[in-house]
């Protein structure tokens, strides 16, 4: 699936900015964890930008968050290597039995995605003045960001050294800064 066409999928289903948002955020550092580990971009950023598809329809229901997005992706004619990683992306369903690098992924990705653009909103909605030591000094301040899990955030230091992780995540945000409203 082509990234235009994973936008147009998800903007079809998601109406708030903020979601939106979201989704793209997402799929901008799981495009960058996918190059770091030699996987497949184009592939993990689509599941990024798809991941929350379902999300207003269901009006935020998390014991139907991710399952009703499956069958979203699935009537769409969309495959199950994009589908199947949302599907199980709800950890309030599926807990913390994540074991491929693209289900750990996305669980970072979700979360760190947040904490760096909270970081960024700090200095002025700056991601250029966001840096590893700003991201790790806000990760162990519960109440900042307190949306975003630490818990998911550590599931990716199996994968990537946590430094590394942020880099990533900031640099890749820092590329889809417009489509966020950061400078």
């Amino acid at each position: 699936m082509e990234k235009d066409e994973a936008l147009a999928l998800m903007q079809s289903h998601v109406k708030s900015d903020s979601l939106r948002g979201h989704c793209i955020a997402t799929a901008a550092v799981m495009k960058g964890l996918a190059e770091e580990l030699g996987e497949d971009a184009g592939l993990w950023e689509a599941i990024g930008i798809l991941h929350d598809i379902d999300f207003e329809e269901i009006d935020e229901d998390m014991t139907r968050h991710g399952l009703a997005g499956y069958d979203i992706l699935k009537n769409a004619g969309v495959g199950d290597e994009i589908a199947g990683p949302i599907r199980r992306h709800n950890h309030m369903l599926f807990g913390d039995g994540y074991t491929s690098p693209v289900e750990i992924s996305l669980q970072v990705a979700d979360s760190v995605s947040g904490l760096v653009i909270a970081c960024a909103y700090v200095k002025g909605g700056n991601i250029t003045e966001v840096s590893t030591k700003t991201v790790t000094k806000k990760y162990k301040t519960a109440s900042f960001a307190a949306g975003c899990d630490r818990a998911r955030i550590a599931l990716g230091d199996e994968l990537v050294p946590r430094d590394r992780m942020y880099e990533i995540a900031i640099r890749e945000i820092s590329l889809v800064k417009d489509q966020l409203g950061l400078v």
